[in-house]
C-alpha cells in the first residue's frame, strides 16, 4: 500500500533517445503522416519520429486522446483529463519541434500523472470526496521537472483515497481494471497509471509508490514500474523516507528516460540526493546478454504464499536469465513481519486520516477504520523501534546480496484477481489461507522500500488465464542504474511489453 505523500495536510500515503536533431529554420517544414496505432509507441519511439518529421505531436495527442475515450469507459483510468490544453500544448510542440531548438529527449511526448501529485491548476483530489473540487497552486518537484521537459499531460489517473489502499478502489471514482481483463484488480495506489499506459493512454504515467504502489500495479497490469532509491525523486517537504514518486512505462528504457528526467536534489526534500553521473536511459541501452551478471532469486521473500502460475512464469523467467548467461544463485532471506512493519511505519498516519475523515464528514473504507485501530493499538516505544526495523531490514537484503549483482522475485504472489471492494477476496493460495488479497499483493513489495532500495517490477509472462505476472529486480542502494540496466537486459530476451490487450 502507497505511504506516498498524499497533499499538504497528509504525509501518507536509442542510441538516438537523447539525440536531439536541429532543423534548418530555412527549410519548410513538412510532417510526413504515420498514424497507424500511434497510443502504442514508445517514449523513445515518438522522440526519434518527431525530429524525423515522421509524424507530429498533434497527431500523437489526438490518436491518445481518442484511445482514451475508447477504453476508460471499461477500465476507469482518468479522475480529471486535459484534453483541450493537450492539444494546445501540442500544436506548440509541434512549432518548436520545427523550430531548431535543441530540444530534451521527452518533448512532445503525452503523458499521465497519479492524482496523489499536485498539479498547478489543474484538478487534483487525492482520490477523497473530500478534495473532490481541489485545485492545487503548486506542482510537485517531480512533475514540475517533467513539464520542464516539455511533455504533455493528458490527465489525472486513478487511485484510492490517499493512496491508503492496496488496490485502486474510491469513493469518488470506483473501481479500476487492469486492461487485461475488466472487472479484475489493476492493483494500487497506480493502478491508473499502471492501466493507463497498458491500455495505450500515453507511453509512461507518473506515480508514487511507498510500499509496492508502482510495483504492484505495474505486475498486474503488465508494466514496467520503477521505484528508486530512497532520495533519488524529491518530494516538497518529505517526511517519509520509504516514499517516493516515480515512472511507469511500457519499457524500461521509457521508465528510465523519465527517471533521468526527474531525478536530483531539490531543497525542498531534506532526503533527496545529487543526481548520479551515469544516464539511466544509457544503462537501459547498454547492448549485451546477461553474461556474467550474478542473480540471487527468492521465490517469496519469506512469505510463504505463492500461486503456482507465479511460480511457473517466475521460475521460467530465472531459467530465461541463466540461458542468456547469467550466474543464477538461490537466496533465503529472513525479514521481520511485514504486516507488522507496515503497521509500524504507516499506523499513526492512518490514525491521523480517519479523524481528519470524520471531520469532514467522509465515508471510510473499512481497511482503512482497520489499519486506524491496529495503529492505534501501538505504543510509543514500538513506534519509535521503526527506525532499527527498517535497519534490520536492510542489513537482511545487503547480507542476502552479498556477490550478487541484483535479487529478482516475483513481483506480486497472485496475478489480477476479481475486484472486490476495497480489499479484495481472501482465497486459499497453496493451500495457505491467505489475508484478503488486496493486502497480500504487497508484501513483497514492502520489503525494499523500507530498507531504501531501488527495485523494478518488469512483465514476466501471462498465466493461462492470460493475465500478466511481474518480476521485481531489486538492487543495491544507489545502484539504480546497475538494476535498470539488468532489468532492461531480462526486457529483452522476451516481447512481453510488446503484447497488448484486446480493449
Amino acid at each position: 500500500m502507497s505511504a506516498s505523500q498524499a497533499c499538504p495536510q497528509h504525509s501518507v500515503c536509442v542510441c538516438c533517445v537523447t539525440q536531439r536533431v536541429s532543423y534548418s529554420m530555412r527549410q519548410p517544414i513538412v510532417w510526413r503522416t504515420m498514424t497507424d496505432e500511434l497510443h502504442w509507441k514508445t517514449a523513445s519511439e515518438l522522440g526519434r519520429m518527431y525530429r524525423l518529421r515522421e509524424v507530429s505531436p498533434v497527431e500523437v495527442i489526438d490518436a491518445v486522446l481518442e484511445r482514451m475515450e475508447q477504453v476508460h469507459p471499461s477500465i476507469n483510468i482518468m479522475v480529471t483529463t486535459t484534453a483541450d490544453q493537450a492539444r494546445v500544448s501540442a500544436r506548440e510542440a509541434e512549432a518548436r519541434l520545427g523550430s531548431g531548438e535543441d530540444l530534451p529527449p521527452l518533448f512532445g511526448v503525452p503523458m499521465t500523472v497519479k492524482d496523489l501529485a499536485e498539479t498547478a491548476g489543474v484538478r487534483t483530489t487525492y482520490g477523497s470526496t473530500a478534495y473532490a473540487d481541489h485545485v492545487p497552486d503548486l506542482d510537485a518537484i517531480g512533475w514540475e521537472r517533467l513539464k520542464e521537459q516539455g511533455v504533455i499531460l493528458l490527465g489525472k489517473t486513478t487511485t484510492p483515497e490517499f493512496g491508503l489502499l492496496g488496490v485502486t478502489e474510491s469513493k469518488l471514482t470506483g473501481s479500476t481494471s487492469t486492461p487485461w481483463r475488466p472487472g479484475y484488480a489493476a492493483g494500487g495506489s497506480s493502478g491508473g497509471a499502471a492501466a493507463a499506459v497498458v491500455s495505450g493512454v500515453g507511453p509512461v504515467a507518473w506515480g508514487s509508490d511507498g510500499g509496492g504502489s508502482i510495483r504492484v500495479p505495474s505486475s498486474l497490469c503488465g508494466a514496467v514500474g520503477i521505484k528508486p532509491s530512497i532520495g533519488r525523486i524529491p518530494t516538497r517537504d518529505n517526511t517519509d523516507s520509504d516514499s517516493t514518486d516515480g515512472p511507469i512505462a511500457r519499457t524500461v528504457l521509457d521508465a528510465a528516460m523519465v527517471l533521468d528526467a526527474t531525478a536530483g536534489h531539490h531543497p525542498a526534500d531534506r532526503f533527496s540526493v545529487p543526481r548520479e553521473a551515469r544516464s539511466y536511459a544509457d544503462a537501459a541501452s547498454a547492448p549485451g546478454d546477461l553474461t556474467g551478471v550474478r542473480v540471487g532469486y527468492c521465490h517469496d521473500l519469506g512469505q510463504k504464499v505463492l500461486d503456482a502460475e507465479v511460480r511457473r512464469l517466475f521460475d521460467r523467467a530465472v531459467d530465461d536469465m541463466r540461458a542468456a548467461g547469467a550466474s543464477i544463485e538461490g537466496v533465503e532471506i529472513e525479514l521481520p513481519d511485514t504486516e507488522y512493519v507496515f503497521d509500524l511505519v504507516n499506523g499513526y498516519s492512518y490514525v491521523d486520516v480517519l479523524e481528519e475523515l470524520r471531520r469532514e464528514g467522509v465515508e471510510v473504507w473499512p481497511s482503512i477504520r482497520e489499519l486506524a485501530d491496529r495503529g492505534s493499538r501501538l505504543s510509543g516505544r514500538e513506534v519509535h523501534g521503526v527506525h532499527a526495523v527498517k535497519t534490520q531490514i536492510y542489513n537482511a537484503f545487503n547480507d542476502a546480496m552479498t556477490g550478487l549483482d541484483v535479487l529478482v522475485t516475483p513481483t506480486t504472489a497472485v496475478s489480477a484477481f476479481p475486484s472486490e471492494g476495497d480489499k479484495g477476496p481472501a482465497l486459499q493460495v497453496g493451500g495457505h489461507d491467505t489475508m484478503p488479497l488486496g493486502m497480500l499483493i504487497h508484501m513483497m513489495t514492502e520489503p525494499p522500500s523500507h530498507a531504501g532500495l531501488p527495485a523494478l517490477s518488469v512483465p514476466g509472462g501471462f498465466t493461462d488465464q492470460g493475465l500478466p505476472i511481474g518480476v521485481q529486480f531489486i538492487g543495491r542502494l544507489w545502484g539504480d542504474a546497475d538494476v535498470i540496466s539488468v532489468a532492461a537486459r531480462y526486457e529483452r530476451l522476451n516481447a512481453w511489453h510488446e503484447h497488448h490487450p484486446a480493449l
